[in-house]
């Protein structure tokens, strides 16, 4: 790219994958833009100096590989009907690792609801959970037009339940 800007949306229109224009609030553009948002505030969990202070190395590492993930299923998403998307998707190996994090955080015990704002750290990781909770729903949603594999629904599932573990 030679620009940042490249003009070829001013009209309303921007590109899936292949090339294949649509509008920009077609329902694939606008969960991926609920992904991007997600990415984002992960971003800031991890970068956040009272949020990084109560993740473990392991879970901060596991969260940047999330956000890496999540850059693969927006490719997916992309994806025209029809088209195969060569980009290989390792959400049920994170949703494994999410589960063991779960496991190990909560041992076995069951929590019930929160409010959030107790610390700083708490409230943003249930904003990045809330935010998991709209990228799942808008995601059955697009399932219904495109659908989407299963193991892809299943990791925003248990995404916003490893990030309500790690407010514990």
């Amino acid at each position: 790219m030679k620009q940042l800007y490249t003009r070829t949306g001013d009209s309303g229109l921007t590109s899936l994958r292949e090339g294949v224009r649509v509008e920009k609030d077609d329902l694939r553009i606008e969960v991926n833009g609920q992904v991007d948002h997600l990415n984002a505030l992960l971003g800031l969990v991890r970068s956040d100096e009272r949020t990084a202070a109560l993740l473990p190395t392991d879970d901060a590492a596991l969260i940047r590989r999330v956000q890496t993930e999540l850059m693969a299923v927006m490719s997916h998403i992309a994806t025209p009907s029809g088209s195969v998307n060569p980009r290989p998707l390792h959400v049920g190996e994170l949703t494994a690792e999410m589960e063991q994090a779960i496991d190990r955080r909560t041992n076995g015990r069951t929590t019930g609801f929160t409010i959030p704002g107790d610390t700083p750290a708490a409230a943003l990781l249930h904003v990045a959970r809330t935010q998991t909770r709209t990228v799942e729903r808008r995601l059955w949603t697009l399932h219904r037009e495109h659908p989407l594999s299963p193991s892809v629904l299943t990791f925003f599932n248990r995404l916003s339940d490893y990030l309500f573990s790690l407010t514990l």
